[in-house]
């Protein structure tokens, strides 16, 4: 009531009877207590918190899933300022804070931000403010960068255009270079097209589905879209993106591309000079404005958003071009298909025109012998065709098998070298049904495209034929031609969209699938199979929903063809009949003309539908170059790269810092370490502490938000990748094993090992003995992910791969949480022997297998907190003293 803003509900689940009190009664006796008045002033609620703290988050782009625990913890430190009525300067707010407005009754917004440093109007009436301290709400590198025309030094670097430029190059530059523009009306349908148009012009792929979740989700929570949310979709397509205020004047020094606000929308700045402004502009086009004239319409003063590419910034470089050099490798098989599929349409006209002959001057003319002529004749052709049709359909099939595995190994290899981040943020079945669009694509550019050229060809011939026949049949079998163009038009944008949802509830029935299928002994464990099919029955119920939706809009366009296909022939064979009376035709040429007319309706059918077939490709398109527009690993990192040479071993870490998401509470927060070659390193710390994560860095399975990590002096970054990763052993403590024999999955990094080697690496990993329990010994398969195996047998199994492997670093992360500490301290003792004098990273959470380490790391909060020997950090009395201590007398 203080705020005057509503923010609480009260929800009954029985009949309640309620006494209510006028907020004004309530705020008159509250006058009566100026204690308690002053107690309710200064009082800060959490929902208060959470209402400001939303709307600012919202405001910058950005969504938390722990929202209400950053909220509770900013309610204890908020300062809230009661503002009497009057003017207050903005100068007079403490700028170190960062102040929101929570109450109504000013000149400002409920949620609105101030700016102490701004010149911004003052504030003018009864206010309540709550400040925070701004460090507590960093912006993430993900985030839109904010900055004002005071502090960000951009117009004093922007280069001035020139001042009398040759009339002919502005021209040039003016007419020959050409901007893309995207159709869309409306905040979602116009940010949509401002975002595509914006790819399209630094060529960069562009995800259509997941930038229309965001926006629609984001309208429907807020009712409209922020250009905080802009930048921060910008930065998921992979570019920086920089939000300024900008007076209008100065919009002609901006670096373009810019997205800048457009009336109910947003628009597009592609170029800006002193002469000329070109907007991509959705509701109206490739706009050039005058800067004055631009001021008119835009406004003195706004915010614009400006955005640059990257390094890490995907290219589009998927399309139909990139299927082009496998089919021109069998390109003369496929012509060869092409010409027996001529020879076929041949022989099948001639079926038509043979008919007639029959008709007109056997059966009326009685004539035997011509009858048995000319059926010996439809007999061989008969034969010739069935052998062309034979051979043709080999050589097609076997020739489009080869284009599949060739595309498909070519994809294959490009997903696996990408960046684990990729797939991270993706679920595995929407990874999969994206690979499976390849089939559909290939199909088209050589089944479809086959078919094309021959329709084309052939519906030329027919009516050629057809018009000898007779020109006014020829007009009445082609007029329902230009309807079913028309119902393809109305219903291929409906379908193409009923397409697309389709497969976004294919890929997620089959993600839950697989993620119940991978985890089934957790469901089981759990006791959550009834939960698990409920899921999958509303995830399924959705597809099946999807699916009859685009069936019964395929379906009602193909019950409108067939009803004008059997239109066209009722109405062909009316007027053909009538023709025949009047001795115009005679009946064996309405017989062939009526066939050939249904050689050319099918064709032309074709050729109409080729625009939805080509829709239905584009999406697949679309959907594939997700992940072949991604770069991969060593486009990130430089694939000219000098190679790493053979490592001994010394680690140094300087200044790391490291975030998964690029979240203000980074895994790793400025971590420095020196580790001499040789070392046994042992790390330890609670659960989320960061060790995991400060091991995976040097692999380089992901990159660092800033500093840089040396190994022998060489700087990971400037080394090619995988002569890197080659020579570091690493063992998980979830380690995939193979549905193959041990053996097989022992050397998967050594296929040529020899079997001495292998029971060798198996003995050093304690698994020799195991193993040959097993029904067929190192031949026993052990079941997808190993399941035929327990949790201890499958690690050591890792540990004996990575063993043969020789690293001269090894990481072993958990690697043998699942032994019992006897079988651990036998592990721990033959790895310490067998790698003695190599680096060794160790991570465990018990502390007794890394007591004689050369030096144990204590990691706690992103950060190495402590770092020594065992006696040296039980003689700190630190963090590892007291796990220490809490181990021993768990133990005890």
């Amino acid at each position: 009531m203080l705020r005057r803003v509503p923010c609480e509900t009260a929800i009954a689940s029985v009949e309640t009877l309620c006494l209510t009190l006028k907020a004004s009664d309530f705020l008159s006796l509250l006058e009566l207590e100026p204690a308690v008045a002053n107690a309710f002033r200064n009082y800060c609620s959490l929902v208060e918190v959470f209402d400001l703290l939303g709307a600012e988050l919202e405001r910058r782009g950005k969504i938390l899933d722990n929202l209400k625990e950053l909220a509770t913890a900013l309610t204890k430190q908020a300062t809230i300022l009661n503002l009497p009525n009057g003017t207050t300067p903005l100068q007079q707010l403490d700028p170190n804070l960062l102040w929101l407005v929570s109450s109504k009754g000013s000149n400002y917004d409920v949620g609105e931000r101030l700016l102490p440093g701004s010149d911004r109007a003052n504030i003018t009436g009864e206010v309540r403010l709550v400040g925070f301290t701004d460090p507590t709400l960093p912006m993430a590198e993900s985030d839109v960068n904010i900055a004002s025309l005071s502090d960000t030094g951009i117009w004093a670097n922007a280069p001035f255009a020139p001042l009398s430029p040759e009339q002919a190059e502005e021209v040039e530059s003016g007419q020959g270079i050409k901007y893309p523009h995207i159709s869309g009306r409306g905040p979602v349908d116009g940010t949509l097209a401002c975002f595509q148009m914006l790819a399209q012009h630094l060529r960069m792929p562009f995800r259509r589905d997941v930038l229309r979740r965001a926006l629609v989700s984001n309208k429907q929570r807020t009712g409209g879209i922020s250009i905080q949310l802009c930048g921060a979709l910008a930065e998921l397509m992979g570019l920086t993106s920089q939000l300024v205020n900008v007076p209008a004047v100065a919009i002609s020094k901006l670096p373009t591309p810019v997205l800048i606000p457009w009336q109910d929308s947003y628009a597009i700045l592609y170029k800006a000079t002193e002469f000329e402004l070109v907007l991509g502009i959705p509701e109206q086009g490739i706009i050039r404005k005058k800067p004055a004239d631009f001021v008119e319409t835009w406004g003195e003063e706004g915010q614009v958003l400006l955005l640059q590419p990257t390094k890490e910034t995907p290219q589009k470089r998927f399309g139909l071009s990139w299927f082009l050099p496998a089919i021109k490798k069998h390109r003369t098989v496929l012509i060869e298909v092409f010409i027996a599929s001529l020879f076929v349409q041949l022989l099948g006209l001639a079926n038509p025109l043979i008919t007639q002959v029959i008709i007109d001057k056997v059966i009326i003319q009685n004539g035997i012998n011509t009858l048995n002529v000319l059926g010996f004749l439809l007999i061989a052709m008969a034969i010739v065709e069935g052998i062309i049709t034979w051979l043709r359909t080999n050589l097609f099939v076997d020739t489009t098998n080869r284009i599949d595995l060739s595309l498909g190994s070519e994809v294959i290899d490009h997903l696996l070298r990408l960046p684990l981040r990729y797939f991270e943020k993706r679920p595995v079945g929407e990874i999969s049904s994206r690979i499976n669009e390849l089939e559909n694509i290939r199909s088209f550019l050589t089944g479809t495209a086959l078919t094309v050229v021959l329709d084309a060809i052939f519906s030329v011939i027919y009516i050629v034929v057809m018009i000898f026949y007779s020109w006014l049949l020829t007009i009445v079998a082609l007029a329902t031609v230009p309807l079913f163009a028309l119902i393809t038009f109305i219903f291929a944008p409906i379908i193409r969209s009923q397409t697309r949802t389709k497969a976004e509830r294919n890929a997620e029935t089959q993600s839950y699938l697989v993620e119940v299928v991978s985890g089934i002994q957790t469901v089981k464990a759990q006791n959550i199979e009834l939960n698990s099919r409920w899921q999958w029955q509303s995830r399924y119920g959705r597809y099946i929903s999807a699916s009859f939706e685009n069936v019964l809009t395929s379906n009602t366009a193909s019950s409108l063809s067939n009803f004008l296909n059997k239109l066209s022939s009722l109405l062909l064979l009316w007027v053909g009949a009538y023709l025949v009376l009047q001795q115009k035709l005679t009946l064996g040429q309405l017989i062939a003309f009526r066939i050939i007319a249904g050689y050319v309706t099918s064709p032309l059918l074709r050729l109409i539908q080729l625009w939805q077939n080509f829709q239905e490709t584009a999406l697949s398109l679309e959907r594939l170059a997700d992940i072949l527009d991604t770069p991969q690993e060593t486009e990130i990192a430089g694939r000219n790269n000098i190679p790493m040479p053979a490592i001994v071993g010394a680690v140094q870490y300087e200044s790391v810092t490291f975030s998964f998401a690029k979240s203000p509470n980074p895994q790793l927060n400025n971590v420095h370490l020196d580790i001499e070659a040789g070392m046994f390193v042992g790390v330890v710390g609670q659960s989320g502490a960061g060790k995991s994560t400060l091991t995976k860095l040097l692999p380089r399975l992901y990159e660092l938000d800033s500093g840089r990590i040396k190994i022998d002096g060489y700087d990971i970054n400037k080394v090619e990748l995988y002569s890197l990763r080659q020579q570091i052993g690493m063992v998980l403590q979830d380690t995939l094993l193979f549905d193959t024999t041990v053996q097989e999955n022992i050397a998967l990094t050594m296929p040529d090992a020899t079997p001495e080697e292998i029971v060798e690496a198996a003995k050093i990993a304690c698994a020799h003995d195991f193993i040959m329990n097993l029904p067929l010994g190192y031949e026993t398969r052990v079941g997808e992910r190993g399941s035929a195996l327990s949790g201890g047998q499958r690690q050591r199994i890792a540990i004996a791969r990575t063993v043969l492997q020789n690293p001269p670093l090894l990481i072993l992360d958990e690697a043998t949480s699942a032994l019992d500490y006897a079988t651990e301290r036998q592990v721990c003792l033959n790895l310490a022997q067998v790698f003695k004098g190599r680096t060794v990273f160790f991570i465990t959470h018990r502390l007794a297998t890394i007591q004689n380490a050369d030096v144990i790391l204590m990691m706690s909060q992103g950060r190495i907190a402590e770092q020594g020997t065992h006696g040296e950090l039980i003689g700190m009395n630190g963090l590892y003293y007291c796990l220490y201590q809490q181990q021993s007398a768990i133990s005890e």
